[in-house]
């Protein structure tokens, strides 16, 4: 992702692209976080397109957002905002700080505007992500436009067995429910070892009714009742994409995003890195995205948020998004492959075609 003009990234990814991808990735975030808030934060800024939508109770500015696993520190809130989403999910935070796997864990797949990763949850840890956050500035913005909304996404820490889970979560919910304007329970990662198996029918189920208990406490406290969404994978049957739908309405939660990264390689079996371990983002997710949105929306019937996420890298991938069932779409490899100026291109599209509906 460019430090610069969307027309000038085609010019700048040729250079970009040399860097390993970890390496690049880290340099980009550098350079958001010391020049948010500045007057370089031009080079990437743009006018936020005024789209609203209400989910879960709460007026988003427009149906676009950055997906989590970009900004995992709450770096960079402020500069992602300066680009125009409607919304931002930073994390996934873990309790502790948590080093992620082994390096290199991150490979571009360019024939296929792609990426697998296996970063594994790496993190500087809650206490820190919390101050991050409560750094930024974003509410403050004295423009008088409504404020991007901010989702704040929660995970375990690889230590943690699988079975002490629901105490990592809970931990978690905690330290963001008073910072967050939504709350992401991530069970979809392919990197941390079992978390995928918190999908199932059991596990689920009693996750989402501990985290439930614990926000039913929190809002009585607080009085202020947060919106929950559950992350989940592409790789499910329709079967078991019936049994998340009707968890996630049994236990009140109040959204769902889909999807996160396959496992599937079909879509680039033959290229350089197609073999490494970790979950493929890009292009070739897209179809099994939307697959599980549309079975989403089946299942939810019309009234239930579902965010869509995987495989936007034009105009006609958000829309396309938006006619499988989504509410609003999320976009990350699309940043690295297309540059910030999707993000308006995206959101112009989408008001666009509910114009003309």
């Amino acid at each position: 992702m460019p430090l610069l003009p969307s027309s000038l990234y085609g010019l700048a990814r040729p250079f970009l692209f040399g860097f390993d991808p970890e390496h690049a990735h880290e340099l980009t975030l550098e350079g958001l976080a010391r020049t948010q808030n500045t007057p370089l934060a031009c080079a990437y800024a743009a006018p936020r397109v005024d789209d609203p939508v209400t989910l879960a109770g709460l007026e988003f500015p427009n149906r676009v957002g950055l997906a989590a696993g970009l900004d995992k520190n709450a770096r960079c809130i402020d500069a992602f905002a300066a680009m125009g989403f409607g919304f931002v999910e930073v994390g996934t935070v873990t309790p502790r700080a948590q080093p992620g796997n082994p390096k290199p864990r991150m490979f571009r797949l360019p024939q296929r505007d792609a990426l697998i990763n296996r970063l594994g949850f790496n993190n500087e840890g809650l206490d820190a992500f919390l101050a991050n956050v409560q750094k930024a500035r974003f509410r403050r913005s004295g423009s008088g436009k409504k404020p991007m909304r901010l989702g704040l996404n929660i995970g375990k820490n690889a230590a943690t067995p699988i079975e002490r889970a629901v105490d990592d979560y809970l931990a978690c919910l905690d330290g963001v429910y008073p910072h967050a304007d939504y709350v992401t329970i991530n069970i979809s990662s392919p990197n941390t070892a079992n978390l995928r198996t918190l999908q199932s029918d059991e596990a689920l189920d009693a996750l989402l009714g501990a985290i439930a208990e614990r926000r039913h406490a929190l809002a009585e406290r607080s009085r202020r009742r947060v919106p929950l969404f559950v992350k989940i994978a592409p790789d499910l049957d329709e079967s078991q994409v019936a049994v998340i739908a009707a968890t996630l309405q049994r236990h009140g939660m109040d959204g769902v995003i889909a999807t996160n990264t396959t496992l599937a390689r079909d879509a680039v079996a033959g290229l350089p890195h197609a073999d490494e371990a970790g979950g493929l983002s890009g292009a070739p997710v897209r179809e099994a995205s939307n697959r599980v949105i549309s079975q989403l929306r089946s299942a939810l019937g019309p009234g239930f948020p579902i965010i869509g996420v995987g495989g936007i890298l034009s105009a006609a991938d958000a829309k396309a998004k938006i006619a499988a069932g989504a509410d609003a779409v999320q976009i990350y490899t699309g940043l690295i492959y297309r540059g910030p100026g999707l993000v308006r291109e995206a959101a112009q599209a989408l008001l666009q075609s509910r114009s003309a509906a």
